[in-house]
């Protein structure tokens, strides 16, 4: 999420398909139609339900992804530029945290796809717009060269009174009494763009949840679509990032949903937590 950056809400109102039923012809008084097939036996649902047993249970070693959790050897890489599938690979997204920030990444790209998730959750939080958050997040996101390089810059980003001016926060990046300030990255998906073994670059398409939630607020919580890119580097035993770049979207529909009172966001913001996000 770029800071300061216009989230406007989506103008367009999705289609609200409607079912049709068809209704049977004839006066036969059978709804289901002429026909109808016949009850089975008990011996043909013995045998159905032992086939979808059998399937079931097929759908659910495939998705634990070749190994107990636990196991180390399971397999932990995808193919760089191709789709992957969004169930659970099996292998533990992080084995520690600094701070609130998950670390410890596994060295191979579904590891450096967890990274360049969680990172971006970091970045995109409202801590970014304090001076103690943001220099926690920086020093554990970023290598220590491009922590050094890219402080200064994100400090006149995130924390210069002009900006939190325009956002309507106060000049130390918090709300102003009766407000809450709610910015938030929800990731979608998250793709390896290349791949080496101690570099690695991946694109993290999200959604966020920016503004201030409060009756006169005169920044609302809004909705907006982003992919970030993470240059990544092995660093001191984890993923660390070296550049990011963003661009818009992709951006779906928006459904005609009702918003919600600047009250229901603001009690939902607190009172639903986060999560850490694995590939």
């Amino acid at each position: 999420m770029s800071p300061g950056d216009e989230h406007d809400s989506f103008g367009g109102v999705g289609g609200s398909g409607q079912t049709r039923t068809r209704l049977p012809e004839g006066n036969s008084g059978d709804v289901y139609g002429a026909g109808r097939r016949p009850v089975r036996s008990s011996r043909s649902l013995v045998t159905v339900v032992g086939v979808v047993v059998l399937l079931v249970g097929a759908i659910a070693l495939a998705n634990r992804g070749g190994g107990d959790p636990a196991d180390p050897s399971a397999p932990r890489s995808g193919t760089p530029g191709k789709a992957a599938p969004t169930a659970a690979t099996g292998v533990p997204p992080v084995t520690t945290k600094n701070g609130p920030i998950p670390t410890g990444y596994a060295h191979d790209e579904q590891g450096a796809q967890s990274a360049a998730t969680n990172y971006a959750v970091a970045l995109g939080s409202a801590a970014m717009f304090t001076t103690a958050g943001r220099d926690e997040i920086v020093t554990t996101v970023y290598t220590p060269d491009a922590a050094a390089a890219r402080r200064n810059d994100l400090d006149q980003a995130y924390g210069s009174r002009e900006l939190l001016a325009r956002i309507g926060l106060e000049a130390d990046g918090t709300a102003p009494q009766g407000m809450t300030f709610i910015s938030r990255v929800i990731p979608v998906g998250s793709k390896v763009e290349s791949y080496t073994a101690d570099r690695a670059t991946v694109s993290v398409w999200y959604s966020t949840l920016f503004g201030l939630a409060g009756e006169t607020s005169r920044n609302p919580v809004s909705e907006a679509w982003y992919t970030d890119t993470f240059e990544l580097r092995w660093a001191d035993g984890d993923w660390k990032v070296t550049k990011t770049t963003q661009k818009d979207g992709p951006v779906p529909v928006a459904r005609d949903q009702r918003a919600s009172a600047a009250q229901d966001m603001a009690d939902a913001v607190g009172q639903f937590g986060g999560f850490t996000y694995a590939r």
